[in-house]
């Protein structure tokens, strides 16, 4: 499976190194577009790194979700998109309907947003172990598109969740998921 995670900060450079490290094809997309990235995959261009990717994660600071998503809204066509953005202090916390705007043949799935990225190096993504914190772990608003794409959930260290009224849920609304 090629992944790829767009964004290489805590978020995003966390996850993609422990996907490499398990055997997964990552690839990083940033503007810089050139180099290696965490864990030894290489840096594209977005939309380079959007081409011939499986599942794209979605690890960039809340305020260019929209411009990162609007521009390249025609490469996500079709992909499991995984937003692990928190967008702080915007109407809406996580990027749902940008990405429906600019996308709407995407699969949208919301994951990685609620442990922080101190939690993803300790994580084993091999045995889908991962630390609990100490708060406990509630991921708010998880969707999976599963059933269309079983292998997008088989990486993940959640239990995903469908959800069939993602659209009419508010953004207080929380979905508890367990960690393994």
């Amino acid at each position: 499976m090629r992944i790829a995670v767009i964004g290489k900060g805590n978020i995003g450079g966390s996850l993609g190194g422990k996907w490499r490290a398990a055997g997964h094809d990552v690839v990083y997309g940033a503007r810089d577009g050139s180099g290696e990235g965490p864990g030894g995959a290489p840096v594209r261009g977005i939309g380079d790194a959007l081409k011939d990717a499986d599942v794209v994660v979605l690890a960039v600071p809340g305020q260019v979700v929209a411009d990162v998503v609007t521009e390249h809204g025609a490469a996500l066509a079709g992909k499991t998109v995984i937003d692990a953005v928190n967008r702080i202090g915007a109407p809406e916390f996580d990027s749902r309907a940008i990405i429906a705007d600019a996308a709407p043949q995407a699969r949208y799935v919301r994951a990685f947003n609620s442990l922080g990225s101190a939690s993803s190096p300790k994580a084993d993504y091999r045995t889908g172990r991962v630390p609990r914190p100490s708060s406990g772990a509630c991921l708010s608003r998880v969707a999976t598109a599963r059933s269309r794409s079983p292998g997008a959930s088989s990486f993940s260290w959640i239990r995903p969740m469908r959800s069939t009224s993602l659209s009419r849920r508010r953004v207080g609304a929380r979905t508890r998921v367990p960690l393994t």
